[in-house]
């Protein structure tokens, strides 16, 4: 069954050595495509996506090989193994094996050599494929849910709001005390459940970014204020080093949530009397800012898989592990990138690159124009 659902495209400039291993692998029932060369293969690939290419190396036009590196160019086509067939030498091999060939074949043809090769690289094939599908099922299923979480939460969070500001009556303390708890666990909660719905939307490819002209110097001011009374009541010192005339290009409200992430860590991971630095610097390519604590570090161990989905790290403090992971999301959708640098007792930096605008005030007219 597996056979009769496998499409093979075979490439070959020679017309008798397509018709030989065309008549074997229908044997075997599988489906048989064929091209003559390398730019009729990228055609019909491109078109159709066969489970396997069974490729010669030696063509007119463009190699084997080369073809090979252009197949394997094309991210969009997803997994499509492809075995070479050679008379070459072994360096022809290796350089067939560097483009990204699969598996390959030596001339003259070992028959049960060739199907039990296609056998295997099928078998791979479906393997991830099934894989895939399985992980798209998971998170079409995680997305639905979070997104049908979602309404209850904004509900309840609406009504708890109402209540506590005593539009239905007059609270007594105690109440309005365990209200207020109430009412702080459901917005949590509902902050987690979307972040976990943004994180499924960049994972899906349908997060759309929303570019903005806007005053960097008070975008970071005012992030900086928000989190200066969580510090305060920490006793953690928060300083910032934020220029004067900074004006940027960017999505401001996914640029917002990468900055309130990474100041929220800091002051999280920072223990009293401890110190917290935001530092941003701009020129007319790039758009440079930075969070630099001083608690208890992360291991070269952790940092490998920091900005994974769902880690926490080896640490008692909470979290989702949705932060980071997002807000490499939201960084690299800029094109830009996010560093780590941390040394074990001594704190951490996070650091965003982003290749965006940054214009002077004085300017900022002119250059829009």
């Amino acid at each position: 069954m597996e056979n009769q659902n496998s499409r093979v495209l075979i490439v070959d400039d020679i017309p008798e050595n397509i018709a030989l291993i065309e008549t074997i692998l229908q044997l075997e029932g599988y489906r048989i495509d064929i091209a003559s060369s390398g730019y009729e293969a990228i055609q019909k690939v491109c078109a159709d996506p066969p489970d396997l290419v069974l490729l010669d190396v030696m063509m007119p036009g463009i190699s084997g090989i080369e073809t090979t590196r252009r197949l394997k160019a094309k991210a969009e086509l997803g997994f499509i193994p492809i075995l070479l067939i050679t008379a070459s030498d072994k360096a022809s091999l290796v350089e067939g094996m560097n483009a990204g060939a699969d598996d390959f074949l030596r001339k003259p043809l070992d028959y049960s050599e060739l199907l039990a090769r296609v056998r295997s690289l099928l078998r791979l094939k479906h393997t991830l494929a099934e894989r895939d599908f399985i992980a798209r099922q998971r998170e079409d299923f995680v997305s639905h849910l979070t997104h049908d979480l979602r309404t209850p939460l904004v509900a309840a969070e609406r009504m708890l709001e109402m209540i506590l500001d005593e539009d239905l009556g007059v609270l007594p303390e105690a109440v309005g005390e365990a209200l207020f708890t109430m009412r702080q666990s459901n917005h949590h909660l509902l902050a987690m459940t979307n972040s976990l719905l943004e994180v499924y939307r960049y994972d899906a490819g349908a997060k759309t970014l929303h570019y903005e002209s806007f005053n960097g110097t008070a975008f970071f001011h005012d992030i900086y204020k928000e989190f200066l009374n969580l510090a305060n009541d920490k006793r953690i010192e928060l300083r910032q080093e934020i220029p004067e005339g900074l004006h940027i290009v960017a999505d401001q409200v996914e640029l917002r949530r990468v900055l309130q992430n990474l100041l929220g860590n800091a002051l999280k991971f920072s223990d009293t009397g401890g110190m917290v630095i935001l530092k941003v610097q701009g020129n007319d390519r790039t758009l440079k800012f930075s969070v630099s604590d001083r608690g208890e570090g992360i291991s070269p161990e952790e940092q490998a898989s920091l900005f994974e989905r769902f880690r926490q790290g080896n640490h008692f403090r909470g979290g989702t592990g949705l932060g980071l992971h997002h807000s490499r999301h939201i960084v690299e959708a800029h094109g830009g990138r996010i560093e780590v640098q941390s040394t074990v007792g001594e704190g951490s930096t996070f650091t965003v690159i982003l290749p965006t605008q940054t214009l002077s005030l004085l300017n900022h007219s002119e250059a829009l124009l």
